[in-house]
């Protein structure tokens, strides 16, 4: 017995020779200081311990825990989508007495919107009093709640109630999924787990569309009541596994479990599980440095982290551009509004419109896949730029197929062109809406940024929800007019001001926007990092 439990000479050499190295490369270099030192480090740690393997146990079970995770976006993905679906049917505006369009429509979306902006109470208080668990947990729960009183509602005030409620939860738990991922998810791959997550949108979206292309050949009322009695489900499965799943290893630092966050790190991050590896030493220091314990993150009402400093101030100017952007870009009036647009295109059986609905969700969930899949390769600026630009096109053309009706191959065209926006779109920003902001905001700010991310969100959204059926109604066509102007406006500010924050842990992004010029110190930093790799392999080589 005392045998079975005595490593081997070759692990015990192992282990020794990975702990010389690592003693050689802390004299070399000394204490990491700047972001390029420390990427040096990390570059260094990760050739001793390169991580997880893509088919491990380990990488198996983030996976799953991933997956848990992401049914806070698959809530919101399937509220929005319902709500459209639901909208153009005959079925659902007879029984409210709805027309699709106009103010009535309008409050039915926007009650949504304003109960995402009362969901940031519990969004910047919860996740750092109790964990990034339980605040997943309460959203999901309140969700539950909302989604029931909906599909049961026998009037407009009782509809519109589980409305707030659903829009409630799902603001607390969308913003707590977030940081939970990003502060679990290893620096290299940071991009796709969190791309993964905001893509998952789509299979909520995915699963409405679907759904309603049978229930909306019902007659009966549970053409409309029975999408919404499924949107529990996503909700239901992370309320009954969430404390299954590890707690985030930076809130358990925070409240003084250094022991239990260093355990973590080493099970999904190292590649043996050891939890004196040099990337666990690496990740620890560095969390250790960033983080105080009892710091501004436990006062829920203290917002000052959020613009105390320029750098904070920088950041904040990031999170606002995403939540403002994301929304209005021209995808709030497709998700939304696609099957009142088919209409105007003179598209206008029902059905035909429902399963154009769902195939517009599949291709932008195939796009937005592909957005997390390359995003750690390309860059966070470089795929958000391009697709702005390649946004800004399209909507060009659409505007010009679009501005006359009378033509069938125009409205095909045109429509063809709308699926081809939103696939654009899905790989660009879907990723990037949940990752960029979880990367760019300092641990002490993230709960608190990421609720005041909602905050933005959902403002710019009330434009879509209050605004865009009116427009639609006055203007028609122009609106995509509208929309081009700003996207173009998009590509400008995102030139100048956004910056690169591929490959960095989350505590080296933090130093990259204290420099006195952020975007180019990261443009310079990925130079060199590129230089600095490439100058290693060829003495290896060599």
């Amino acid at each position: 017995m005392g045998n079975a439990t005595t490593p081997s000479h070759s692990s015990v050499e192992k282990y020794m020779d990975d702990k010389h190295e690592a003693e050689v490369v802390h004299r070399e270099y000394g204490v990491p200081q700047t972001p390029m030192e420390k990427q040096i480090a990390l570059q260094k740690a990760l050739e001793m311990d390169p991580g997880v393997s893509r088919f491990s146990w380990a990488a198996i079970q983030m996976y799953l825990v991933t997956l848990v995770v992401c049914c806070c976006s698959g809530d919101s993905g399937f509220d929005g989508t319902v709500m459209g679906g639901i909208n153009s049917m005959v079925q659902y505006q007879q029984y409210f007495g709805m027309s699709g369009v106009g103010s009535k429509t309008s409050i039915v979306f926007g009650i949504y919107t304003v109960g995402s902006i009362c969901g940031t109470i519990p969004a910047s208080y919860f996740p750092d009093r109790f964990g990034r668990r339980f605040s997943m947990f309460f959203g999901n729960a309140v969700l539950i709640a909302g989604a029931l009183l909906t599909a049961n509602a026998t009037d407009k005030g009782m509809f519109l109630g589980g409305r707030f409620l659903t829009g409630l939860g799902s603001a607390c738990a969308g913003a707590s999924a977030k940081s939970y991922l990003a502060e679990m998810a290893p620096a290299h791959s940071r991009g796709a787990y969190i791309g993964f997550l905001n893509s998952f949108y789509y299979v909520g979206q995915i699963t409405a569309t679907g759904m309603m292309v049978a229930t909306g050949k019902f007659q009966s009322e549970m053409s409309w009541r029975l999408p919404l009695y499924i949107q529990l489900v996503p909700a239901a499965v992370n309320v009954s596994m969430v404390f299954l799943c590890p707690e985030s290893p930076r809130w358990l630092y925070s409240i003084g479990k250094q022991d239990m966050a260093r355990r973590i790190l080493a099970r999904f991050h190292s590649s043996d599980n050891d939890i004196d590896s040099p990337l666990v030493d690496l990740e620890m220091r560095e969390i250790e440095e960033k983080i105080q314990i009892d710091g501004a993150d436990k006062r829920w009402w203290d917002f000052r982290p959020l613009f105390t400093t320029r750098a904070d101030r920088y950041r904040a100017y990031m999170v606002i551009l995403i939540g403002t952007f994301g929304q209005l870009s021209g995808n709030g009036l497709i998700t939304y509004f696609l099957p009142i647009l088919l209409k105007n295109a003179g598209i206008t059986s029902q059905n035909r419109q429902l399963t154009l609905n769902f195939v517009n969700s599949v291709t932008s969930y195939m796009g937005a896949l592909c957005g997390s899949a390359t995003v750690d390769r390309f860059g966070r600026r470089k795929v958000l730029l391009y697709s702005t630009i390649v946004m800004s096109v399209i909507l060009a053309i659409v505007t010009g197929l679009l501005r006359s009706f009378g033509s069938a191959a125009r409205a095909n065209a045109g429509i063809t062109f709308i699926y081809l926006f939103m696939v654009v779109f899905s790989y660009g920003w879907t990723p990037m809406q949940a990752l960029y902001p979880a990367e760019v905001l300092g641990y002490e700010a993230r709960a608190k940024g990421l609720a005041f991310l909602n905050i933005v969100s959902q403002v710019s959204t009330l434009i879509n929800t209050f605004g865009l059926p009116v427009a639609l109604q006055k203007l028609g066509w122009k609106v995509y007019l509208i929309f081009l102007i700003w996207d173009i406006f998009e590509v400008i500010v995102i030139y100048f001001f956004v910056v690169e924050t591929k490959g960095l842990t989350l505590e080296e992004i933090n130093e990259v926007f204290e420099k006195e010029k952020p975007r180019q110190y990261s443009e310079q930093l990925q130079k060199e990092t590129r230089e600095a790799r490439r100058r290693h392999e060829t003495s290896e080589v060599a």
